[in-house]
């Protein structure tokens, strides 16, 4: 079993920056990847970034290449989503996911990102 529980969310300027933290407990030797998802009003949940835990590979959506940056902390305890020149399109509840290597998925409960023309 993970736990994800995910902090950071709120209300932005567009132009600004957010950081979001997703904090982990349990069972992270058998994660796989994590990384973060949102989903907006009347939209499907979808990737924003995500990282290996072996080998670190990255992987951004289009849509916020060059904006947003996924990170860790060295024991894969907690991962954060640094978020800079927001728009009102990155409105939406973030969710921060672990994926098992027995490709289960864990999902944190999600923090609300506003962001404001």
């Amino acid at each position: 079993q993970v736990q994800l529980v995910e902090s950071g969310g709120g209300l932005v300027q567009a132009g600004g920056s957010l950081r979001l933290s997703c904090a982990a407990s349990g069972s992270i030797s058998g994660i796989n990847t994590m990384g973060w998802y949102r989903q907006a009003p009347g939209k499907e949940r979808e990737l924003v970034a995500d990282m290996a835990t072996i080998g670190g590979r990255t992987n951004y959506a289009d849509s916020v290449k060059g904006r947003f940056t996924i990170a860790r902390d060295g024991a894969w305890t907690t991962l954060y989503l640094q978020m800079n020149s927001l728009k009102p399109e990155d409105t939406a509840v973030y969710y921060c996911n672990a994926l098992s290597w027995s490709n289960y998925r864990y999902w944190g409960q999600g923090t609300q990102v506003t962001v404001s023309a």
